[in-house]
Order: structure tokens, then C-alpha cells, then sequence
């Protein structure tokens, strides 16, 4: 049986890996942090109705108080939805600076950072660790590589470890498990029609709905702290059935903040191979696209996640042509976020302002190693 295209693993009858592996995300493109976000609101999701460990630590370099970062309100509203499972660390101070400003307190607070986290790694009370900007910190030379790198390889077998930025030495890419580099691409399409608001992510490599899942949670924490009508739909495709992690947090999510989150699911519980489509996933398909297209259209939500409409469309599911022009006519304060690989680039991305590709350095999957529930979905 010939199979091309874009396959979906669904999330239902899998085996999964036991083992924690080192993920490294770098690149000069967006979605790095937002990522590791991802990966800790899939971890809160598996821990709810549980009895595995599920505890996070999210250790955040070169961010200290006196600055805002988009992640923040995403962090401070699941500590006050879930206080008993999220650890957060901030170092650094509050402006940015390169190698030739580098001052005694920047080398203090890389040092307190890490004993933080040696701690934490040589503990084993967490499930995930997150090294928020570990990359240039290292690439500053605020803390030996070599050292870095020995503690991560006596990591607990359990436990997970994200380390994220630019400028990742090589070799913490050499023990690293997964490395996905995020590559930034410029449209001038954008700019010359006057639209804004549109993000794509993109590629082989780990990161593209993980990043969607992180970008939710900074609309979801901006709504909280914010303003109060900013909604979000999270509108998946190609992900029919049941079994995905992030399910629990987003409804547990909802219990705490009531109807801030909208989540919708639609496709067969089936990988969807190109010449093997079903009549059930034209119909599913479109049935996403309706609630999506009304959706953006309204102006009731604020950011929008279409996730997986990439492959959706690369399956010729559904037709391009509707997607760009309910695109063109969003309103200006709708954020709209797309993600998932394709073969042949649709003509929406000419209307991104921001489109990231995730380059597949390496994955532990290409070893045989099961993907992980609560991490990878």
C-alpha cells in the first residue's frame, strides 16, 4: 500500500515511551518559549485525573521582574488554576544585553539559575523541567557548557528537560534528544494589504501545535489579567477521538475561568493518507472550517488557534480560496494562528506576519522511541 502526504497521528491506541528525553528548541524564529508552554499545559492535563507525577518547573533566564513577556500571563494563570503543579523561577535582569555588557550581576543571577536548577534535575520531584533561554546564556558564556551538559546527562529517567533561545552551543545539541530549530520567513503579502495578526507555524520538526498550545495560554492569561472579553477558540483538526493530554487542563482551565476557552475537535480518529480519503473526512473537514469561518468572521474571539488546517488543506480537504479571503476580512484585533506541515505552501501564507518553520535537526522518534502522553500530545 503506497501511503504520501501528510499522516496525523491520532492520540487514541498508542504505546507511549517511559523515558524523558532532552528537548532543545533554538533559531531566530517565534514559538520557542511558547512551546516549552505547550509542553507544560499537555503535562498539567495528563496530571489532573491521575497519579503520575506531573509536577512542572518552569526556570526562566535572563527574564527578570521590571519587564513584561508575553508568557507571563499565560504562567501566572495556570499557578492560580493549578498552584500545586507549576514552579516558577525568574533570573536576570530586565533588559536585554550582549556579550560586550555583560556585568557581574548577569553572571550572579546565570549562577543562581542553574543551582536552581541542578537542584531541581538532581531532586526528581519534577516531571518537567523547562530551561526558559538556557541557550543564550550559555552561548554568553554566563555558565560552563561543559557543566551543563554533564548535569543534564544525570538527569532522572522521568523527567523531561526543555532548554530553549538562540544560540544553542553544540554540545548541548549533542545530547540533546529532539532539536528543532525555529527558521523565521518574511511575506511581503502582509504589509501590502494592510493585515495583521496572522501567525503560521510550520515544518517537519517538533513545535508547530505545541507553539499554538502556548500562544493560547498567553491570549487566556492576557484575558485575565486584561481584558476580560478576550476569548479564545482552539479549532483542531484531523484530531478526531480521544486521549490527548491538553483536553483536561483546557477544561479544567474552563472550570476556572468559565467561558474564556472554546475547543473544538473534528476528523476521524484516523491518520488521513492522501488517495485514501473518506467521504466522513470531506465532511469533518468542513465542519471545522464552518465553525472556524464563523468564528473569525464574528470578532468575538480575540485569538483563534486553526490547528492542523495546514495538512487539512495539503489533503485537499478543503479548498484554499475561502481560507484566504475569510482571512482578508478578520477584524484587525483577531489574532489568528496556523499551524501544521505541508508539502505545497497554501496562498495564506502570503498574508502572515509572522511564519516560523520548524526544522527537524533531530527526534527521538526517528530512533524508535514512543512519543509520550502529556508531552508530545
Amino acid at each position: 500500500m503506497t501511503r504520501t502526504g501528510i499522516g496525523i497521528r491520532t492520540a487514541n491506541a498508542r504505546s507511549e515511551r517511559l523515558t524523558g528525553q532532552i528537548h532543545v528548541y533554538d533559531g531566530a524564529g517565534k514559538g520557542k518559549s511558547q512551546a516549552a508552554l505547550g509542553v507544560v499545559l499537555r503535562s498539567i492535563g495528563l496530571g489532573i485525573h491521575s497519579d503520575l507525577q506531573t509536577r512542572v518547573l518552569l526556570l526562566r533566564f535572563l527574564k527578570g521582574p521590571g519587564r513584561t513577556y508575553d508568557e507571563d500571563g499565560a504562567i501566572e494563570a495556570l499557578q492560580r488554576g493549578f498552584p500545586h503543579l507549576i514552579d516558577q523561577v525568574r533570573t536576570g535582569r530586565a533588559e536585554f544585553f550582549g556579550a560586550d555588557d555583560i556585568t557581574r550581576f548577569d553572571t550572579l543571577e546565570a549562577q543562581r539559575g542553574w543551582d536552581v536548577a541542578k537542584g531541581a534535575i538532581a531532586s526528581g520531584l519534577y516531571s518537567v523541567v523547562v530551561l526558559d533561554e538556557l541557550n543564550p546564556v550559555l552561548d554568553l558564556g554566563l555558565l560552563p557548557v561543559e557543566e551543563v551538559v554533564s548535569a543534564l546527562k544525570r538527569k532522572p529517567d522521568h523527567m523531561e528537560v526543555i532548554a530553549t533561545g538562540r544560540g544553542a552551543p553544540q554540545p548541548l545539541l549533542d545530547v540533546a534528544d529532539l532539536h528543532s530549530e525555529m527558521r523565521p520567513h518574511y511575506h511581503a503579502g502582509a504589509k501590502e494589504q494592510g493585515i495583521a495578526g496572522i501567525e503560521i507555524y510550520t515544518g517537519s520538526g517538533k513545535g508547530k501545535s505545541t507553539s499554538a498550545l502556548g500562544k493560547a495560554l498567553q491570549a487566556i492569561g492576557k484575558g485575565i489579567s486584561q481584558d476580560k472579553s478576550h476569548r479564545v477558540l482552539i479549532m483542531q483538526w484531523l484530531k478526531g477521538g480521544s486521549g490527548y493530554t491538553e483536553d483536561a487542563a483546557i477544561a479544567a482551565l474552563n472550570q476556572s475561568y468559565p467561558n474564556l476557552v472554546d475547543h473544538q475537535r473534528c476528523g476521524r480518529d484516523a491518520i488521513v493518507w492522501r488517495g485514501q480519503q473518506q467521504e466522513l473526512d470531506y465532511v469533518e473537514a468542513e465542519r471545522g472550517w464552518e465553525i472556524a469561518r464563523a468564528a473569525i468572521a464574528s470578532g468575538l474571539y480575540k485569538t483563534i488557534i486553526l490547528d492542523e488546517l495546514n495538512p487539512t488543506v495539503d489533503l485537499e480537504l478543503l479548498p484554499e480560496e475561502p481560507i484566504v479571503q475569510a482571512l482578508l476580512r478578520k477584524p484587525r484585533d483577531t489574532e489568528v494562528i496556523i499551524t501544521g506541515r505541508c508539502k505545497n505552501p497554501p496562498a495564506y501564507f502570503d498574508l502572515a506576519s509572522i511564519h516560523s518553520e520548524m526544522i527537524c535537526h533531530k527526534h527521538y522518534a526517528e530512533k524508535g522511541i514512543d512519543l509520550k502522553r502529556g508531552v508530545d500530545f
